[in-house]
């Protein structure tokens, strides 16, 4: 128990140290520059202490749950014993297709940590409310996981087959300028939005646990040259996504107005 209490005593700590800085700024603008008291000082300074206390209990909780459990998925599911039973009984464990359960883990966990995504849910109640109703939470944030689901998804199978991640990268980015082109131009920045949002406290650490995971146990890998690179498939693919919907909308609407025309 002593143990627990000084790693989450040192994770207090540094906690503090990195935002102190924050809080300097904050302050140091209200005060100097603005030159105006803080509002509900009480208020805010029991905001902060919650802020401290919850990011080192997050932190704690990261290396002691979200990393090792992620690591453990990994290695459970790239095991030779469970590859070969997988694949029917065979040992070649060469073919990226044996890894069909890896893929089906990266997918599910892709969405599901997106739709918790405690970012990703601010993100989508303000847009409804800005939008007047038009963008409906649920849909937005199931678009987003979606994309995610996809992303994390493609990023296992370039581990896997061990390909550059930059050809990935670069084709999506392709795309992505297309649909952007064509795009509603009120969906445009909420869809890059998306990305970012969906990469936070949540999706984050488990994605970037599975990518170590996976390139620490298949062979041939190296987790420093294929491990990372999860987060930026999660961060690229809800901008697709977002902007297919808007667009397949935009297509659906136009189509039942061309069947309905006005009289």
């Amino acid at each position: 128990m002593s143990g627990y209490l000084a790693s989450l005593w040192a994770s207090l700590l540094t906690t503090i140290d990195d935002v102190l800085p924050i809080i300097g700024i904050l302050v140091g603008f209200q005060v100097l520059v603005l030159r105006r008291p803080i509002p509900n000082l009480r208020r805010v300074l029991l905001g902060f202490l919650l802020v401290l206390l919850g990011l080192a209990c997050f932190l704690e909780g990261l290396e002691r749950a979200l990393f090792p459990l992620g690591r453990l998925m990994a290695e459970q599911l790239t095991a030779p014993d469970f590859l070969g039973t997988a694949a029917g009984g065979t040992n070649g464990v060469e073919h990226w297709g044996t890894y069909a359960w890896v893929y089906l883990f990266a997918f599910a966990l892709g969405f599901s940590t997106a739709i918790a995504e405690p970012s990703l849910i601010a993100v989508a109640i303000k847009a409804h409310q800005v939008s007047a109703g038009t963008i409906h939470p649920w849909g937005l944030r199931i678009t987003v996981a979606i994309g995610v689901a996809v992303g994390i998804t493609l990023g296992t199978h370039r581990i896997v087959t061990g390909t550059p991640l930059h050809y990935y990268i670069i084709t999506a980015y392709a795309v992505v300028l297309v649909q952007t082109w064509f795009a509603p131009r009120t969906i445009i920045a909420l869809a890059y939005d998306s990305g970012g949002v969906a990469t936070s406290t949540v999706t984050v650490p488990l994605v970037a646990a599975l990518g170590l995971g996976l390139s620490s146990n298949i062979p041939g890998r190296n987790p420093l040259l294929d491990g990372f690179g999860l987060i930026a498939f999660a961060c690229l693919f809800p901008i697709m996504t977002v902007l297919a919907y808007a667009q397949l909308s935009g297509l659906v609407t136009r189509c039942k107005s061309g069947m309905h025309p006005h009289r």
